[in-house]
């Protein structure tokens, strides 16, 4: 005879949950997603998680400054554009390419402030702290008035950019 107050032992050694009462049961986690085998293709809508989508490219900073200068600033709107389609393509938020084109062209005074906090989200969808947010976009304005204040911000945001990129596997 079995004794009734001993609970019946369980059909495996991992099975333990089992013999436990419904709210005392652990919580398990939901089966993850296979990761999608196809490789990016451009001018192909992906499904992505968030942060998984295509690698930007590294813009070198010096470059970067010396092409705005010989351009006449013209090469601002190209890496305002790019930078932003690059983000979007990678973590699927952000403004993206033609908005951030068009915020450039029309209401430049902005982008300063949203490129950065876009930058900044990478790291922080990722749980990493912060290089740059929107509060870095100071520099910039009212940063102009001392001269250096434009140059100190798109150092810190390009070089945070670029850091972010090299750390998924760019170069």
């Amino acid at each position: 005879m079995t004794d009734p107050t001993v609970p019946p032992a369980p059909a495996e050694p991992n099975d333990i949950a089992n013999t436990l009462a419904p709210e005392a049961r652990p919580l398990q986690a939901a089966p993850t997603p296979a990761a999608d085998a196809a490789p990016y293709a451009p001018g192909v809508p992906q499904a992505y998680a968030p942060g998984s989508g295509p690698v930007g490219k590294v813009r070198s900073t010096g470059v970067c400054i010396l092409l705005a200068i010989v351009t006449l600033g013209i090469y601002t709107l190209v890496w305002w554009y790019k930078t932003h389609a690059e983000m979007k393509r990678h973590s699927g938020t952000g403004l993206g390419g033609g908005i951030a084109l068009l915020l450039a062209f029309f209401v430049s005074i902005v982008m300063p402030y949203i490129t950065s906090s876009e930058v900044g989200g990478l790291y922080e969808r990722r749980g990493q702290a912060k290089p740059v947010s929107g509060a870095t976009g100071l520099w910039y304005f009212p940063g102009m008035f001392i001269l250096v204040g434009p140059f100190v911000w798109f150092i810190k945001t390009n070089g945070a950019l670029n850091a972010y990129w090299r750390s998924l596997g760019a170069r």
